[in-house]
């Protein structure tokens, strides 16, 4: 008798832990907690982790699910580390879908060994590179941000505006460097611009005097640096300013964080001009800034609001699905994220709820922007103008073409 009360106990407990372990849903989350972004990836894996907290709070997903969010560390630079991370996440802990990964050579890593092959749906808040929507993904991946072909046009665009005529680009060779600058060299010399050296920098080195010499020698008072805040990007502006080189800094999204003043210093910096992704003058802007600041991160940090957006998008693409199973997931990512249908802003879980299972047609107009997503996964999307001014980044609003 003993034994068998045992085995029905033992019996018991091990049905209550399939059915813990059928009760949650996972999204994973892919971001370099190390390496050259370090400091800015936090309040993006803030913000899609602001998502999931809203969604557990209005009762979860399919049916009263508990949504998690397992992450791992991609460090952004090791093609090797993003593999790894991704094949964790699909193959270990068997996410349905993927936020991630960050920087562009991690999420294609990631996505052609790992997502791919997998059959998991990947939406990058911050792959900016165009080498992205040339994947070969049978309509995987995905971003909630728009294009370097697209930000380095405006980049170009701005610095004409602004005055600057000739200018020196150095980039970090990658996905992220190469793309950018080729679309800001294309821009700018098509607006009648000089670019008087484009040089490419490898990341991680401690010494890039010589590069700067050769930037400084094109004559050129304006560098274009198209790095990382916490890698390359830093050590660039720092040598240049101790060495006497250049009058003025320009840059692009990898180069907006708090932690490059702090390294490089706020007076060497003041009036460095800078463009990232932002979010349009849109309800769900002023929702998503509500609740971030409720949360206790800043709504404003570089592609936070693009993260939000990523897990509560994979959030309702999953219960439009009816299952945490992978297969159908991107034709319910374009169906929940596109018109026509019901309006869903940033926080309103419970009303998409109802509707989906009412058989109703939904549309989310997120936190930065409408995600009407393209052939490619890509979206259109909006630039801001950001300026360094009395030892931060200050934005200046949107910059139109």
């Amino acid at each position: 008798m003993k034994k068998r009360v045992l085995a029905m106990a033992v019996a018991a407990s091990s049905l209550a832990f399939v059915g813990a372990a059928q009760a949650e849903v996972k999204i994973g989350f892919l971001g370099g907690f190390t390496g050259p972004i370090e400091s800015l990836t936090p309040p993006i894996f803030d913000g899609a982790q602001l998502a999931v907290q809203q969604i557990n709070e209005q009762g979860g997903i399919l049916g009263g699910q508990t949504l998690v969010m397992p992450s791992a560390d991609t460090t952004c630079s090791d093609a090797s580390a993003a593999s790894n991370a991704a094949d964790r996440m699909v193959n270990t802990e068997e996410v349905t879908a993927i936020v991630g990964a960050l920087c562009t050579g991690a999420t294609i890593a990631a996505a052609n060994n790992a997502g791919i092959p997998g059959g998991v749906v990947m939406v990058s808040p911050a792959s900016t590179a165009p080498a992205v929507s040339e994947l070969d993904d049978n309509d995987l991946v995905f971003r909630t941000v728009p294009s370097d072909a697209f930000q380095g046009e405006i980049l170009a665009k701005l610095m004409l505006d602004k005055g600057f005529d000739e200018v020196a680009v150095t980039f970090v060779n990658n996905d992220y460097g190469r793309g950018l600058a080729d679309a800001f060299v294309e821009a700018f010399e098509a607006g009648g611009g000089i670019v008087a050296e484009n040089l490419a920098h490898e990341d991680g080195r401690a010494d890039y005097r010589s590069e700067l010499g050769s930037l400084s020698g094109s004559g050129a008072e304006t560098l274009v640096v198209l790095a990382y805040a916490d890698g390359s990007g830093q050590t660039v502006l720092r040598q240049a300013y101790e060495s006497g080189m250049f009058t003025q800094y320009a840059g692009a999204d990898g180069m907006v964080g708090s932690s490059l003043i702090e390294a490089v210093g706020a007076d060497v910096l003041e009036g460095m001009i800078a463009t990232r992704p932002g979010s349009p003058d849109l309800p769900g802007t002023e929702l998503f800034n509500q609740a971030a600041e409720e949360a206790g991160f800043d709504p404003s940090a570089v592609f936070a609001a693009q993260a939000y957006d990523a897990a509560f998008l994979l959030a309702l693409a999953i219960e439009q699905n009816g299952s945490a199973e992978r297969e159908g997931l991107s034709e319910a990512l374009r169906s929940v994220s596109s018109e026509p249908g019901e309006v869903i802003l940033p926080g309103e879980w419970e009303k998409a709820v109802e509707l989906i299972a009412a058989g109703t047609e939904i549309n989310y107009e997120g936190a930065s922007g409408r995600h009407e997503f393209d052939e490619t996964g890509d979206v259109p999307g909006v630039v801001v103008e950001m300026v360094v001014e009395d030892g931060a980044f200050v934005s200046k609003g949107q910059v139109d073409l």
